[in-house]
């Protein structure tokens, strides 16, 4: 379900749960995109020397993720704000998962927060946070 207006929100709503591509080809991507070109985001092996457990995604990528999961949910959403704690690397080319649930509802001023979460496969929480949307 797309939700398009404040009238289609309900309190404790959970969003569509998201599987970000979190694939060493797309991390290159965004990295070469952004013009970085730190090894421990493109090479397992160049991380593990830095003493990582392989190549991370990075955390400007985790919170683009977060805004994807938003706008999946709610293509027209206006986001205000994302406020994020990064809890643990999220591992490339490692399955994880965004999942996200309606905490305050603002209908008069048709403002939404919504609590993320990016977990992997052990479900252990990632990287955790709060994003305030607008859907006026």
């Amino acid at each position: 379900m797309t939700v398009s207006t404040i009238q289609d929100v309900e309190f404790g709503e959970e969003l569509p749960a998201f599987k970000p591509d979190t694939s060493l080809e797309n991390v290159r991507i965004f990295v070469a995109a952004a013009g970085w070109g730190a090894a421990r985001f493109t090479d397992h092996e160049a991380a593990r020397k830095e003493g990582l457990p392989g190549a991370l995604v990075p955390g400007i990528m985790s919170q683009g993720f977060l805004a994807a999961m938003i706008h999946q949910w709610a293509s027209d959403a206006r986001i205000v704000k994302i406020d994020t704690v990064f809890r643990a690397p999220v591992m490339v080319d490692q399955p994880h998962y965004i999942t996200g649930i309606v905490t305050d509802i603002n209908a008069e001023d048709s403002y939404v927060e919504i609590d993320l979460t990016v977990s992997n496969e052990a479900g252990e929480t990632r990287v955790f946070g709060t994003a305030t949307v607008n859907l006026a």
